[in-house]
């Protein structure tokens, strides 16, 4: 973990950004006491559909409780 001094930081900015997204923490202080730290943000891992291949299947009258509207609107062209 880097520390720096808030004058630092204002002047390297971009390159720390740079070493934060290659997985360092920086630390910036002022007067010798830690004020913040830069960690690389959380980014949310793209889903792809079609990635279980476990078996499962749908149980039988699962859908009994639903009214007719509703398995009407399930079975709707398009949605699959």
């Amino acid at each position: 973990m880097k520390t720096v001094n808030v004058h630092e930081a204002k002047t390297r900015l971009s390159q720390l950004l740079t070493q934060v997204e290659a997985g360092e923490e920086v630390v910036i202080s002022r007067a010798g006491k830690p004020v913040a730290r830069l960690v690389p943000a959380a980014r949310k891992k793209k889903r792809n559909f079609g990635f279980d291949t476990s078996d499962w299947e749908i149980p039988a009258g699962f859908d009994d409780s639903l009214s007719p509207a509703a398995l009407k609107d399930f079975h709707k062209p398009g949605l699959r």
